[in-house]
């Protein structure tokens, strides 16, 4: 039921992880794929080859550079001639006390988490308008609705893409663009995987989620796909808990 045939699909931070899943997932509906990725070239190459037809495009973007996000999604634009679904994926988790974080940790979170996700966006909206269509899909987190200790910049960065999504979907939706955004709990990725690494804290927190499980890529991937189907068109400014219910919150 679901066709993104003719689609040109952007993913940030797709070379790994959730992001990962979305290239697969995206890539198997028929859209044409882009994402970006760090500095790991390998694990993009090695992603990219892992498809024997329509392989995705891979580019390296610098998110703590304006310029360098500027150019690359102008090139993206220019390449492909327009973005039809934008997922802004990209981001870190560092670990942060709060009376003893730097500033400059907590730019260095705000500027790849949030910063960017507003300077990507800002590029591409004014493609989506002159094409009368517009998917755009934020990765959020449990930690963006309820804070996070020891994480309070991620908790702000995230707590900022949700209202940034409200705030795109009043504004947008009169030119046929959606906003919504997609709010992992616990996902079992190379991002958690220092926390992970303690097998019984682990199983303490999977034991803590009522579906007794935690959530892989693909599980958090399926919702993305969703949001930027027309099965989801009249779905607008949506903040969509992907937690297996461990955070109750609208």
């Amino acid at each position: 039921m679901i066709s993104f045939n003719n689609k040109i699909v952007f993913i940030t931070g797709g070379s790994r992880g959730i992001g990962a899943a979305c290239v697969k997932l995206f890539h198997q509906t028929g859209a044409t794929v882009v994402f970006s990725y760090k500095e790991n070239k390998s694990a993009a190459d090695a992603l990219v080859n892992s498809f024997s037809a329509n392989k995705p495009f891979s580019i390296q973007i610098d998110f703590n550079s304006e310029i360098d996000i500027i150019d690359k999604v102008k090139f993206i634009l220019n390449e492909f001639g327009r973005i039809d679904i934008l997922v802004n994926n990209a981001g870190i988790w560092k670990y942060g006390e709060a009376d003893k974080m730097s500033l400059q940790d907590w730019n260095e979170t705000i500027q790849i988490n949030l910063t960017s996700t507003f300077l990507v966006t800002k590029e591409i909206i004014p493609s989506m308008k002159r094409n009368g269509f517009g998917r755009i899909i934020n990765i959020s987190s449990t930690a963006g609705q309820r804070g996070e200790a020891y994480y309070s910049h991620y908790a702000a960065s995230k707590g900022g893409i949700i209202s940034y999504t409200k705030s795109l979907a009043s504004e947008l939706g009169k030119f046929n663009i959606t906003t919504n955004c997609v709010a992992p709990g616990w996902v079992d990725t190379e991002m958690a995987s220092s926390v992970f690494a303690d097998e019984a804290y682990k199983e303490e927190e999977r034991k803590a989620i009522p579906v007794q499980r935690i959530a892989t890529a693909e599980d958090i991937a399926g919702p993305v796909l969703f949001l930027a189907s027309d099965l989801a068109r009249h779905i607008n400014g949506e903040i969509l808990n992907v937690n297996g219910g461990s955070i109750l919150c609208g």
